[in-house]
């Protein structure tokens, strides 16, 4: 089930919106034109999901709510909330459909989207800087969390540079860090910011999208180059997340 209702008088204007999921709800709402709050519940069976689904559903149109045919759930923004974290239920319905795996909503292993500090701290960010500015340029985000915020160095990806000049790199020190975890920490905030941006908005800066390609490459030469990766396939967290990318690229789930 997925419904959007609507309730209006001259005090105010609000949307409440369920949807269901297996044995699990959630329910969204709040002010017209707001994101809202969130609440999710878990039940046996599905069937029990369903039930109680359609009888709040129920309750809420004998309180003078009505169909809400207007709501569009693709330009609706999701944000996570800190009592459930990371859900697919406060995820955009894109990102479910093309990230359905759960390495993207596991906020405890380092090699997933979010769940190092830098890939948490991300979403963190953005979604507090989002849901102050909607229309924000998000493609300039990993840049400015970086350096503005951390007072650190930002290495974006280089198309072109050459194993040589990477391990270079690599051995520098910036800020105190050394190069090849200012490296890696550049690739994981931009990822972070590139699927974050999609679970939120349900879409990817075109700018962003080619950061994310390029970070994956360098982050699969730096196992080969620096960290002794010698299997024929890259690393499976880098596997995943191209292959999805991709797929969400070309409209493919």
């Amino acid at each position: 089930m997925q419904q959007a209702l609507r309730y209006t008088d001259e005090k105010s204007d609000k949307f409440w919106r369920i949807e269901t999921a297996g044995c699990e709800l959630v329910i969204n709402w709040g002010k017209t034109g707001t994101t809202g709050r969130y609440e999710i519940k878990d039940f046996d069976t599905e069937d029990e999901c369903e039930k109680q689904a359609f009888k709040l559903v129920r309750s809420k149109e004998k309180k003078g709510y009505t169909d809400m045919q207007d709501f569009d759930a693709v330009h609706h923004l999701y944000f996570d909330t800190e009592e459930y974290g990371l859900h697919p239920l406060t995820s955009h319905p894109v990102f479910r459909a093309c990230f359905s795996e759960e390495l993207y909503y596991d906020c405890g292993d380092e090699e997933a989207p979010f769940g190092s500090d830098e890939g948490n701290d991300t979403l963190h960010f953005l979604e507090e800087s989002i849901r102050k500015r909607p229309k924000m340029c998000v493609a300039d985000f990993p840049e400015l969390l970086i350096v503005k915020e951390w007072n650190l160095t930002y290495l974006p990806p280089e198309p072109e540079q050459t194993d040589d000049e990477l391990k270079t790199q690599a051995a520098q020190t910036y800020h105190g860090l050394k190069g090849d975890q200012t490296l890696l920490q550049t690739d994981q905030v931009i990822l972070a910011t590139v699927f974050g941006q999609i679970k939120i908005m349900g879409k990817l800066d075109a700018a962003l999208q080619v950061l994310a390609f390029r970070s994956l490459m360098r982050m699969e030469r730096m196992y080969r180059l620096l960290w002794n990766w010698d299997k024929e396939e890259p690393p499976y967290n880098i596997s995943i997340m191209r292959r999805d990318l991709e797929r969400f690229v070309n409209r493919d789930c």
